[in-house]
């Protein structure tokens, strides 16, 4: 027996690693694509859109750096120049350039902004407890919320609501 043949075998999951590995992302995309599809129909808003949306009015101010909500969501920077676009063409968004930094740029909620998003905000959270939470018990959300936490690095526990 080689040397080889004491290291683990690093090119494949076990299969408990891969049935876990598997279900996150089968969840993940499931319920992206119908909470999406939800919104979409009820306000004509995609999911990526009321996130942005949502980021902004839970800041002191409705406004937030554009690197600081790209960060947060997950869009290329042009990406999200595009969405803040479009947001923007809504009226459900403003940009203004930084003060401090001429080359930096901040969205900013609007009233209308605000108002299409506590109208989704109900739709969103719906979704969310018809598609993944009441189909949990409390033992399971407990169980997740614990192994989740554990996959997070400590700065990303920084970020995570109370």
């Amino acid at each position: 027996m080689g040397p080889a043949a004491s290291i683990p075998d690093l090119d494949r999951l076990s299969p408990s690693e891969e049935r876990a590995w598997r279900a996150l992302a089968r969840a993940h995309s499931c319920l992206v694509k119908r909470l999406d599809a939800r919104l979409e129909e009820a306000h004509g808003l995609p999911l990526t859109s009321y996130e942005v949306l949502l980021k902004l009015a839970a800041t002191d101010g409705g406004k937030l750096r554009m690197h600081d909500i790209a960060s947060s969501v997950l869009l290329s920077r042009s990406g999200l120049t595009r969405l803040v676009d479009r947001l923007v063409a809504l009226g459900y968004v403003r940009r203004n350039t930084c003060a401090d930094d001429g080359r930096g740029s901040y969205a900013e909620l609007t009233e209308a902004g605000a108002t299409k998003l506590q109208d989704a905000r109900r739709t969103h959270l719906a979704g969310v407890r018809e598609f993944f939470l009441e189909r949990l018990g409390d033992e399971d959300r407990r169980a997740l919320g614990d192994a989740w936490e554990k996959v997070l690095l400590p700065s990303e526990h920084l970020r995570l609501p109370a």
